[in-house]
């Protein structure tokens, strides 16, 4: 897997996606959400596929173990970067959500990586606390929901830039921390709560990192990527 950052396909049409794009000469990593996958369904993936671009498929699965497993087991069937589950479904969920990405990944192909989401980065303290009755720090939470995934056998949690460091020190450097909240200096937060720039993300210890209005929501997003990058790899 190489390191660029993954720019989040927020749109939903493959029209837009396609217009968006279509302004890249080079392949890309982008990250596939719930707007643009359940509007448009699994065609949109071999869509992007076809174009050569590498995919985080983010739908943070959230089931029973028997559902997720076969969930899992039919989207193994692409050639996808990294897939996802949200921690909070459990030990067992996760296990069996890796097993189903086994069981359906072809024998020509790698698995892809599986991650769990730990916190939203639109969740803060105070809120996690009040309404999901977690009485913790969310740095606690969070450091909680990726050793449970790490002891299910993910290969690394979602997480905020600002839990990287605490994930990685316990979890190890290989255990993977992708990290959405990224904005330039001069972007407005929207509804993130916990962000930071990108070569802040990369000090922290950030494995990737996912960008979306900040490039998306751009009058030249070719050029915001470019900066981006440059900001991700300290060039």
């Amino acid at each position: 897997m190489n390191q660029k950052p993954y720019i989040a396909l927020d749109f939903p049409t493959w029209e837009k996606t396609s217009i968006f794009l279509d302004r890249f000469s080079e392949s890309l990593n982008v990250k596939v959400g719930m707007e643009l996958y359940l509007q448009n369904g699994p065609d949109i993936i071999e869509k992007i596929l076809n174009r050569h671009h590498r995919i985080f498929l983010d739908l943070k699965l959230h089931d029973i173990p028997n559902t997720v497993y076969g969930a899992m087991r039919g989207l193994a069937g692409f050639d996808l970067d990294l897939i996802n589950v949200h921690a909070a479904g459990g030990s067992v969920m996760m296990e069996r959500a890796l097993e189903g990405i086994h069981a359906g990944t072809p024998s020509n192909h790698s698995r892809a990586k599986l991650i769990a989401v730990t916190q939203l980065t639109s969740t803060t303290e105070a809120q996690m606390q009040m309404e999901q009755l977690i009485p913790k720090t969310i740095d606690e939470s969070v450091l909680h929901y990726a050793t449970l995934a790490k002891e299910a056998g993910l290969d690394g949690v979602v997480c905020s830039p600002h839990e990287s460091s605490l994930i990685k020190e316990h979890c190890g450097e290989d255990f993977i921390r992708v990290t959405p909240g990224i904005r330039l200096t001069d972007d407005q937060n929207g509804d993130q709560k916990r962000v930071t720039t990108p070569n802040m993300a990369k000090k922290m210890g950030s494995s990737f990192i996912v960008v979306g209005r900040s490039i998306t929501g751009s009058s030249n997003p070719v050029n915001a990527y470019q900066r981006i990058v440059q900001e991700w790899e300290c060039i």
